[in-house]
């Protein structure tokens, strides 16, 4: 007994340590289960070049979050955050951490809120705006879509479907619409300048009772190249994020965050020391 006891005990200790560790990364994660919204980070601005993001926790809430060679057109999927105050701040890709940033903007995360904090405008007059997501969900019988216009070679201009239903018009660069309801289905998307120049189509699915964003930006061959991404969809909990494909669907979403594999590994840890202790004390 003199022997086993020392070694029972330390493994209590480290199942006591693991069992803490797992419900302090629990209580810790992006992904509680209640007091969380969502936020994602996109590089609208054409003739902007590649930038690093980082994105903190005024109040230490989560660890910070860096996001490397950010391109124009990239958005990230929703991350979901605790509530409350995050700071978002652009360098130039590749500078030090501890340089002063180009931009800084702040975003107030409500509970159940969504934002996307973007780089918009020209290199000359860039900005970072915090836009609001509705990700309400439509009707079953309807979806949901927006324009976020990041195309300066189209000033403005105009969406449609290919037989003639419009979306939005005279949507001016560097400007959001708000949400409209459409049918949902296949669709053939138009998008020209305003006042006529070169129609680009996107052919896409509108999943019924889902949330989506269009955005449009410059193709680097020339015209422009639209993009819908997923906001929300109604067979999913929360938001995606994501670019949508062909048939309404969306790529894959953000990978686990680490702190729930974390979490879980611990707790798969702490469940195997529990037994080994249980069979000791017994033999014991």
């Amino acid at each position: 007994m003199l022997i086993r006891a020392p070694h029972v005990r330390r493994l209590g200790s480290a199942a006591a340590v693991l069992a803490a560790v797992a419900a302090g990364t629990l209580l810790a994660s992006p992904a509680r289960a209640a007091g969380d919204g969502y936020v994602r980070l996109a590089h609208l601005s054409p003739d902007t070049p590649a930038v690093d993001v980082y994105l903190r926790s005024a109040s230490g809430a989560i660890e910070p979050q860096t996001f490397k060679a950010v391109g124009y057109g990239d958005m990230s999927s929703y991350l979901r955050l605790p509530t409350g105050t995050y700071q978002v701040a652009m360098r130039k890709a590749g500078a030090p951490a501890t340089s002063a940033p180009v931009l800084t903007t702040q975003v107030d995360v409500e509970n159940g809120g969504a934002y996307t904090v973007a780089g918009v405008g020209r290199f000359a007059d860039l900005g970072l705006r915090v836009l609001k997501d509705d990700l309400k969900l439509p009707g079953s019988g309807k979806s949901k879509v927006r324009i976020i216009q990041a195309s300066v070679k189209a000033p403005v201009l105009d969406v449609a479907g290919q037989n003639g239903s419009k979306i939005a018009d005279s949507v001016a660069f560097a400007t959001t619409t708000a949400y409209r309801e459409v049918e949902p289905g296949k669709w053939s998307v138009r998008v020209a300048p305003t006042g006529g120049g070169r129609t680009t189509v996107l052919p896409c699915t509108l999943g019924a009772g889902s949330v989506y964003s269009l955005i449009v930006l410059d193709d680097r061959g020339g015209g422009l190249k639209p993009e819908l991404h997923v906001d929300a969809e109604r067979q999913g909990a929360v938001p995606l994020g994501g670019v949508a494909t062909g048939d309404g669907g969306s790529q894959p979403a953000s990978p686990l965050p680490t702190a729930l594999l974390l979490a879980g590994m611990a707790a798969v840890l702490t469940a195997g020391l529990v037994v080994v202790l249980r069979r000791r004390l017994r033999a014991a």
